[in-house]
């Protein structure tokens, strides 16, 4: 967007876009395409993604306009929003697709190169690392060891796992924190 596109001439086009008119939303994607799409970029960090995202937002900013209230925040920041919800969306649906698939580890072999086979010693020290990470997290207590385990495991986010857990936001980040870094303390006494 260009730094000298007042807000009310963003405010002047969503007011225009909400009683659909075409010309007001080619504007408004003239005027604020790249830095919305840096900002889907920066979030997704794949750039078909985010040009997907874009047309996303832009798609639901003119279904939404009428919706805009410059009472509430400036208009790039609301379509900031737009981007942010469904780049955090798309991720979200991302990950349940891989969720789904699931290969067990028999069939995942036939898909390794002969090269990327462990050599024993290589097998070794896997195990003797997966052994001293099952002792650090057991020094965990059992509800950090539950938050760190479902968020590597089922790969969920702090806010995901505030609300499975039924615990404030602000609690899980705070034992995520403190969990990871006695769990950087165990490990490096051990390698």
């Amino acid at each position: 967007m260009s730094a000298n596109t007042p807000d009310s001439e963003l405010m002047d086009l969503l007011d225009r876009i909400a009683v659909h008119e075409d010309a007001a939303l080619k504007r408004l994607y003239e005027h604020t395409a790249a830095r919305l799409y840096g900002l889907a970029l920066r979030i997704l960090g794949n750039k078909e993604w985010a040009e997907d995202v874009l047309q996303e937002s832009f798609l639901g900013i003119w279904r939404n306009a009428g919706s805009y209230r410059a009472s509430l925040s400036p208009p790039l920041a609301w379509m900031g929003m737009v981007v942010r919800s469904r780049a955090l969306d798309f991720l979200r649906r991302r990950r349940a697709e891989r969720m789904h698939v699931s290969v067990t580890l028999d069939d995942a072999q036939d898909f390794l190169p002969a090269s990327d086979a462990l050599d024993p010693m290589q097998l070794a020290q896997a195990s003797e690392q997966a052994l001293v990470l099952h002792q650090c997290l057991q020094r965990l207590e059992q509800a950090q060891r539950e938050v760190v385990s479902l968020a590597y495991l089922r790969d969920l986010s702090h806010s995901e796992l505030a609300s499975q857990l039924k615990l404030p936001l602000g609690t899980v980040k705070t034992w995520m924190r403190r969990s990871l870094e006695q769990l950087r303390k165990c490990m490096s006494r051990h390698v």
